[in-house]
């Protein structure tokens, strides 16, 4: 099997340390901080190790002092060689960021004009490797959690059997849309719960909700068509490489009918053989 590496980098407090730990939970060989003049010694000594390593992750972030200056030519170096390298840049938008330094009460690298000055820096430094990036990941709406599930459906290796995975999740419009859907569906124009004055405290999980939806005609079409669409194209995905998809479903709060209608595409589809979990990020809002 030829070797792989995929190095991970981005903004600082995007999530690089922990998207370190979840590619080693799936079997990659994870370096938190490598310097990144040592990576091409220490890729050939795992290239040549007896503990048989064939893929590795390697966490790399602007505290390297010759980060920006070396990264290029080393990326380049890597490729001329024959390994197969990727790169994975993690961001979230400033107030994300700010946020977090906040609550961990950490300062930034180079937090000598303040976080938001720093991240400004950051970002104008970093922009020539986020050009070299083979994946970009936003992590602003997620959480740890989240950031290692993410990492778990995009590269998971393909010799661990797992099909490929499809997030469908609720969400309400009025809150925005969510980030790096791959499909997105609109069911505002569907009869609405929420004027039905016993009916608006529920979620599209409880019976009754699920009954005054099905009690409607276009529900039921709705459904099917998507549904339909949906198998189509899943394993068009799939036969092109994709081991993720991730389907967003929107109504008006993110309640009632996009609700019922991840819940139930994602029983349907399961049935169908396809790995798929239901999310919902408006639900208790």
């Amino acid at each position: 099997m030829p070797f792989s590496v995929v190095i991970v980098t981005g903004l600082s407090g995007s999530g690089m340390s922990s998207a370190g730990k979840a590619f080693e939970d799936i079997g990659y060989f994870s370096v938190d901080n490598l310097p990144p003049q040592l990576i091409p010694t220490f890729v050939e000594l795992l290239m040549n190790s007896e503990r048989g390593v064939v893929r590795a992750a390697l966490v790399v972030d602007i505290r390297s002092g010759e980060f920006l200056e070396k990264f290029p030519e080393i990326h380049e170096d890597l490729k001329q060689r024959g390994i197969a390298v990727r790169i994975v840049f993690l961001e979230a938008d400033d107030e994300t960021l700010q946020r977090r330094y906040s609550e961990t009460r950490r300062p930034h690298p180079i937090a000598i004009e303040g976080v938001h000055g720093a991240l400004l820096r950051e970002r104008e430094k970093l922009a020539p490797i986020r050009e070299l990036a083979d994946e970009i990941i936003d992590t602003t709406d997620l959480t740890i959690h989240e950031l290692r599930q993410v990492i778990r459906e995009r590269f998971k290796p393909p010799d661990a059997g797992t099909p490929m995975s499809v997030t469908i999740e609720s969400f309400g419009f009025k809150r925005g849309t969510p980030r790096d859907l791959d499909l997105l569906f609109d069911v505002r124009f569907l009869p609405n719960p929420h004027f039905v004055p016993e009916l608006r405290p529920l979620t599209g999980r409880d019976g009754a909700i699920v009954e005054f939806l099905k009690a409607q005609g276009e529900v039921s079409e709705t459904m099917d068509r998507l549904f339909d669409l949906l198998a189509y194209l899943l394993p068009r995905y799939q036969r092109e490489g994709k081991s993720y998809v991730t389907v967003g479903i929107g109504c008006t709060g993110g309640r009632h009918r996009s609700v019922y209608f991840a819940e139930t595409l994602a029983e349907r589809l399961s049935s169908q053989g396809f790995a798929v979990r239901a999310s919902h990020r408006d639900v208790e809002r």
